[in-house]
């Protein structure tokens, strides 16, 4: 939902006052030069302004409030701004409207006219927004469930699709938080089994003596306690997908079993003697070196060549270029909707600058705490470092790599030239001084599309 935030800037007192109470329906912040105003826009990110163009030091004439509009306008160029003047000699609705204005309004002031053009303007803000979000959603949402907008995690939601279509059994490698369980779904979900079984099972999560009757179901009087025929989950999953988190895990006695399953697509119940079919494509997951447990002793080889058909390597957190930034804005717009506190709008610099440098072991899991946290903490507007935890003095730096800090930086000015120039290449291009097929190039690099 778009927010409902109405500047108004405006010297006049009364008429403040009477602005206020017309528009009552909406968040009203009022500002009376141009320096509040600015900071107003910076604060609050109203999505109207109705601008007194008759503002001190020069409340006579135009020359300020044509000012502070083109001060509002290179903030926060999707506003709309309606211009409101009394000066009839001075006053020229075509030199408004080319400034970027999106309308104007002449005193004396009719308070139903005027609500009839603010309404009017907050309907196409609400719609411009919407549309940005589509135009943007192929950025940051690559696969469903998967928020990123960096190189590392496009590649890997590249490979995603591509393997989705078959049935090949994937390893998904990955430190703890990185998302391979939502990787998994989304393999499914792209997949011909989408309309059958996602079964996932933690083999971490189930104590060993267990995890096998979990897996592979029992028959009636396997064992005290087993008072009627269970199906495991291997036999649930039947025509979908299994999902099997934390395979280093796997006790080395059950690995024979969970190999011939997927060398044969067959299970027996525990207490069972009659071999099951099943048709499952099989997802493995784990944070854990298998190559260091086969060594070890506590994997076996076999079954790790049985896994690992296709291998996804999922990159931390602190490896995926300007993802920070964008999950956390991600996560801040549903728990402030979640919890009811719309009067966040966002984060200070120094809360981005430290959510940037800390290192994140966690990874995504622990970014969506810390923000979730933080939204039921925060009590101003704005989300600030110490709200995250991550006071300055806390915050365990990591230093980027060249080559990161290079393509962040050519991420970062592409997407600021694709914006300021209304998604047009050939504008951005110009923008940024190289020639089309350059920035087509880089569009191409960066996984970005027009």
């Amino acid at each position: 939902m778009i927010d409902q935030t109405l500047l108004i800037v405006e010297d006049d007192p009364g008429l403040q006052n009477q602005l206020r109470w017309s528009f009552d329906q909406y968040r009203v912040v009022v500002a009376d030069d141009r320096e509040s105003a600015v900071a107003a826009v910076k604060r609050h990110q109203p999505a109207v302004v109705t601008l007194d163009l008759g503002l001190p030091p020069d409340p006579g004439g135009v020359s300020e409030g044509f000012a502070t509009l083109h001060e509002i306008l290179s903030i926060a160029p999707q506003t709309k701004v309606i211009v409101i003047t009394g000066n009839d000699g001075q006053f020229n609705p075509a030199k408004c409207i080319g400034s970027g204005a999106y309308d104007f309004y002449q005193k004396p002031i009719d308070p139903a006219m005027l609500a009839f053009v603010v309404h009017r303007a907050f309907r196409l803000y609400a719609l411009e927004e919407e549309n940005r979000k589509l135009q943007r959603i192929h950025i940051t949402s690559p696969l469903e469930g998967i928020i990123a907008a960096s190189p590392e995690m496009h590649a890997v939601c590249r490979m995603v699709e591509r393997l989705a279509p078959t049935d090949m059994t994937v390893l998904l490698l990955g430190e703890s938080g990185t998302g391979k369980e939502v990787l998994a779904r989304a393999l499914h979900g792209l997949s011909p089994r989408s309309r059958k079984p996602f079964i996932a099972v933690n083999a971490a999560a189930i104590p060993e003596n267990l995890l096998e009757s979990e897996l592979f179901g029992f028959e009636r009087g396997a064992y005290t306690g087993a008072t009627q025929q269970t199906k495991g989950k291997f036999e649930l999953a039947d025509g979908g997908t299994f999902f099997l988190d934390e395979i280093g895990d796997i006790p080395l006695s059950l690995q024979p079993k969970l190999l011939r399953v997927l060398q044969e697509r067959v299970v027996e119940r525990i207490g069972g003697r009659q071999p099951i079919k099943v048709d499952v494509r099989v997802i493995c997951a784990t944070h854990q070196n298998l190559s260091k447990l086969i060594s070890e002793g506590r994997f076996r080889e076999d079954l790790y060549f049985r896994i690992n058909e296709m291998i996804i390597n999922i990159p931390p957190l602190r490896e995926r270029t300007g993802d920070i930034p964008v999950l956390a804005r991600s996560f801040l717009e549903i728990f402030t909707k979640q919890m009811r506190r719309s009067q966040l709008h966002g984060f200070t610099d120094e809360a981005l600058a430290a959510m940037e440098a800390y290192s994140w072991p966690g990874n995504v899991r622990e970014l969506q705490h810390k923000i979730k946290r933080a939204v039921v903490m925060a009590a101003g507007p704005l989300i600030d470092a110490k709200d995250l935890e991550l006071a300055p003095g806390g915050v365990k730096r990591r230093l980027l790599t060249l080559r990161e800090a290079r393509e962040m930086a050519e991420r970062q000015a592409i997407s600021a030239a694709l914006s300021e120039a209304g998604e047009n290449v050939t504008k951005a291009a110009e923008i940024l001084e190289v020639a089309r097929p350059t920035l087509y190039a880089l569009l191409t690099k960066f996984n970005l599309k027009v």
